[in-house]
């Protein structure tokens, strides 16, 4: 196959580096949601989601229709998510799974502003101070933390701070704004991209929107559009899961009682999309901005979540489980050279975002980079990058996942084992475990050692092989 004259001219300037570029530098613009399961997103199928302006995105672009989330070791799997977008390295190289992000963790928008970017973030930080600092020459309203609590003021009115260059952020600088979070990050991406220095210099803009974190309460224009009567549950909802999968106490589970009841889901779903199409709105927003200042055709835009949630499915509330779920992510990409119309059925991390983009930018990646590049496949999507997927939760939950679409989930919780066997291609939804039956039996052994090399490969600490793998230290020193 031919390549084309814009890929050849990508190739030639990842060789060649930024400075020798002979087209005009390109923008990114990433637009972030929190807790955004794949299947929440029209154009992926889902007939009850209103999310125009997200499909109107994918089709101006390419969407990626198995990006996950490799996991994380403790309850906010979202922490480690982000610093996987920014520097591409993988969860298990993140010292305390990236709640501290230290200067051998170099980030893509940190590179970016040492080659004359301005860069710009509005939204969601949950590591610390000064990475940011490290990261950000500019911004709007910040939020520290992992989620608008009601007691400070939730999502209608959020707790934030407004971007010190200084990167000190003292707490009598905090305040509570009066407009809903994702209304709020985009009038501050919105001013940004109106302003002469998005016109003037090459930027990174990373908008990290909290919603569809709970507390699920959408405005009422958006609340009004899901009647919960109206909700489809999904094939998979379940009262209560059918054993201990390791974190059945964690807070995501006790946002509501058990059993799990019809109407109590539709009600949760109902507020669910109702969030996401606030977001929509507001990404629309953004992006008509983008449109009008000019910048749409210099500019890579990237949506994608940080994890996916369970909203009732297999009896569960939260991400901290290794459904599909909960592990997969909305992802789309678009821009000058992303084939219109176009979809990627491989599969990805959200940490190949990061290698993808320096290699967009003809900009050379930094040693710490460990995810991979997924720029070829805009111009061949047939390719696959990745031939398997691997998941780690906790110090009790592994999973694998392969290219026949056969998927291995393993637990050792407390001594307690238990081993789940789906086929995807047949069983997508995850409903009929297959670990009983002993024609699976072979299959078994062939994705646990599968999974035993992938875990060597992605510095995994845990040795499965050994039959009290899940009592193991729960937090062992990890690579930086």
């Amino acid at each position: 196959m031919r390549l084309s004259k814009f890929f050849l001219a990508l190739v030639l300037t990842a060789q060649t580096g930024y400075a020798q570029q002979s087209i005009k530098p390109k923008n990114v613009l990433i637009l972030y949601s929190d807790d955004h399961s794949y299947h929440a997103l029209g154009v992926m199928g889902n007939k009850e989601v209103q999310t125009p302006n997200l499909d109107k995105l994918a089709a101006s672009g390419m969407l990626f229709k198995q990006t996950h989330v490799m996991g994380g070791h403790q309850g906010a799997v979202c922490i480690p998510s982000r610093v996987m977008l920014l520097t591409g390295r993988l969860v298990n190289r993140l010292p305390g799974d990236g709640g501290t992000i230290p200067d051998s963790l170099v980030g893509l928008p940190e590179i970016l502003r040492s080659r004359g970017y301005t860069t710009f973030h509005t939204g969601k930080w949950h590591s610390d101070k000064a990475s940011h600092s490290r990261f950000f020459s500019a911004g709007g309203d910040i939020f520290f933390g992992g989620m608008h609590f009601e007691k400070d003021g939730g999502q209608p009115h959020p707790t934030v701070y407004r971007f010190d260059s200084s990167g000190l952020y003292p707490a009598n600088r905090k305040r509570i704004a009066d407009t809903f979070s994702s209304t709020l990050y985009a009038n501050n991406a919105i001013r940004f991209l109106n302003s002469e220095v998005a016109q003037e210099k090459p930027f990174f803009c990373y908008v990290a929107f909290t919603s569809p974190h709970d507390p699920r309460t959408p405005p009422a224009a958006f609340a009004q559009r899901y009647n919960p009567a109206h909700i489809t549950l999904p094939p998979n909802f379940a009262p209560q899961h059918p054993f201990d999968n390791g974190d059945m106490n964690v807070r995501d589970e006790k946002l509501l009682p058990r059993p799990l009841t019809k109407s109590m889901m539709q009600q949760d779903i109902a507020n669910y999309y109702g969030m996401i199409s606030e977001m929509d709105y507001n990404v629309g927003r953004i992006i008509e901005a983008l449109e009008r200042n000019g910048l749409r055709e210099h500019t890579i835009i990237v949506f994608a979540g940080d994890n996916g949630l369970a909203v009732g499915q297999h009896g569960l509330l939260g991400k901290q489980n290794l459904y599909e779920h909960s592990i997969r992510v909305p992802m789309i990409m678009a821009g000058p050279g992303v084939p219109a119309g176009s979809s990627y059925n491989g599969f990805n991390y959200l940490s190949d975002i990061a290698p993808t983009l320096y290699d967009y930018l003809g900009v050379g990646k930094p040693a710490s980079v460990e995810g991979r590049s997924h720029i070829s496949v805009f111009e061949a999507p047939q390719q696959f990058i990745r031939s398997a997927i691997y998941n780690v939760y906790g110090h009790w939950s592994r999973s694998y996942k392969s290219a026949d679409g056969f998927k291995l989930i393993l637990y050792n919780v407390d001594g307690v084992q238990h081993t789940q066997l789906f086929n995807l291609t047949r069983d997508p939804w995850e409903m009929q475990d297959l670990s009983a039956q002993p024609e699976y039996r072979q299959k078994i052994t062939e994705l646990t050692n599968l999974l035993r090399e992938e875990m060597v490969s992605t510095h995994d600490n845990l040795d499965i092989s050994l039959p009290d793998w899940g009592r193991q230290a729960k937090q062992k020193p990890r690579g930086s």
